[in-house]
């Protein structure tokens, strides 16, 4: 049977599940979505607030400070506490250990980059590939090298810790120590020939260390590697040893000098920001 002219047919009978259905304006997803940011952005204003009292807060200060309700704060904490980032003690709230570790991290990145970008834009500055290194815990690190394909770093062939004695940047270090630590580090690693310029032993190495002036730049060629000449730039901050070296090839070794100078004068002016920066 047709319907009546001008009347439109009725629309099924809804069933018990959509009578019941809750009415909303977004779908599923993204009203999912948007409850799950809330509730980060609830949980940083927390950790926030909770990061500016050093000798801690309650849950209600907390609340008042963030602008949350009591029950949203407290449900909140207790997430934050399970999963380490706040810590509770006699009722005060205070930053835990998953906190301060990003906190540590952040920190460390942060130095390292200072680090990095000093290192490229002395490299392009200066034309040279440029090495940052340290002593540290008995052993030589190269922590950073800045090189590009027009001027290559210098080919590990030789592990660098094993062979301080024949780079210019184990040398730089060596120096900074004192002479029971240099002892140490030759008794672990003896002096031997990795080339026909490297020094012949021990005793001349600890003589030629003597020799270098307090924060005078460590000149090496072809010890370590043949057709490499090398300088390296003492940085002495606290109690740590570091360096920045340089090198070129061989063929061009009438730069050195001049070049090391150029990195000298550079280290001078970002010394401020980069003793900050030693202990990445």
């Amino acid at each position: 049977m047709q319907p009546s002219a001008g009347v439109r047919p009725s629309a099924p009978a809804p069933t018990p599940v959509q009578r019941h259905a809750a009415p909303s304006s977004q779908p599923p997803e993204q009203a999912h979505s948007a409850t799950l940011i809330g509730s980060v952005q609830r949980a940083m204003r927390l950790l926030e607030s909770v990061a500016q009292h050093e000798h801690g807060a309650p849950a209600k200060q907390l609340a008042r400070e963030t602008g949350l309700a009591l029950p949203t704060a407290y449900h909140l904490l207790r997430t934050l506490v399970h999963e380490g980032y706040l810590r509770r003690d006699k009722g005060l709230f205070f930053l835990g250990e998953a906190a301060e570790r990003l906190s540590s991290s952040g920190a460390e990145q942060k130095r390292r980059s200072t680090v990095v970008d000093a290192l490229a834009h002395w490299r392009d500055l200066i034309g040279v590939p440029v090495y940052y290194a340290q002593y540290r815990d008995g052993e030589i690190e190269v922590l950073c090298v800045s090189d590009s394909p027009g001027n290559p770093a210098v080919e590990e062939w030789a592990d660098f810790r094993e062979t301080g004695h024949a780079h210019a940047i184990g040398q730089c270090l060596l120096a900074q120590l004192d002479d029971e630590s240099r002892r140490d580090h030759l008794d672990r690693y003896p002096v031997q020939s990795i080339t026909p310029y490297t020094v012949r032993d021990g005793h001349s190495l600890l003589r030629r260390l003597e020799r270098t002036a307090r924060m005078g730049p460590v000149i090496e060629r072809q010890e370590y590697a043949l057709g490499t000449v090398c300088a390296a730039i003492p940085i002495t901050v606290g109690n740590t040893a570091a360096t920045m070296a340089i090198s070129l090839p061989a063929h061009q070794a009438d730069r050195l000098v001049v070049a090391t100078q150029q990195l000298q004068e550079e280290i001078g002016r970002l010394m401020g920001s980069l003793a900050i920066s030693i202990s990445i």
